[in-house]
């Protein structure tokens, strides 16, 4: 999925279902007036509260594109940035792989910092992206699943 047009300092907001790249947001991001790019990189780890994980799967609504970028857009209005950036994935994820990335400019550090927490926080909780956890044991379940 790709979104048409992004609207002031977001400047790339996208879902899709191929291996993300942090160069690529990073290079989307340079600018000479940021003193601080803070990146985050979500993973998929081998374990959640204490059981084992072998994989995962992300689904995604119709919707969520058009919500990432209307969350991306409100963190950057509600922040002293420069530029912002969301990318997640979608399909079967191994452990290992690289499940969302965020990152902010900023003049500052401090800013930088702080949006990139209120992206990835906001985005976890109002993006509808979902994960379907397959366990060691056998077993596996939806998170944040409606």
């Amino acid at each position: 999925m790709t979104h048409a047009a992004l609207p002031g300092a977001v400047r790339l907001a996208d879902i899709r279902d191929t291996p993300l790249d942090v160069d690529e947001v990073v290079k989307v991001l340079d600018d000479d007036a940021s003193g601080g790019l803070t990146l985050f990189v979500g993973r998929v780890r081998d374990h959640d509260h204490g059981r084992g994980v072998t994989g995962l799967t992300y689904d995604a609504h119709p919707t969520a594109l058009d919500r990432l970028v209307e969350v991306c857009a409100r963190v950057a209005d509600d922040h002293d940035v420069n530029g912002v950036a969301a990318v997640h994935r979608t399909g079967d994820l191994a452990i290992g792989d690289i499940a969302v990335i965020v990152a902010t400019t900023s003049g500052h550090r401090g800013d930088a910092f702080a949006a990139s927490r209120a992206l990835i926080d906001t985005l976890k909780d109002e993006v509808p992206i979902w994960k379907h956890q397959r366990f060691t044991d056998g077993t596996d379940e939806w998170v944040g699943a409606p």
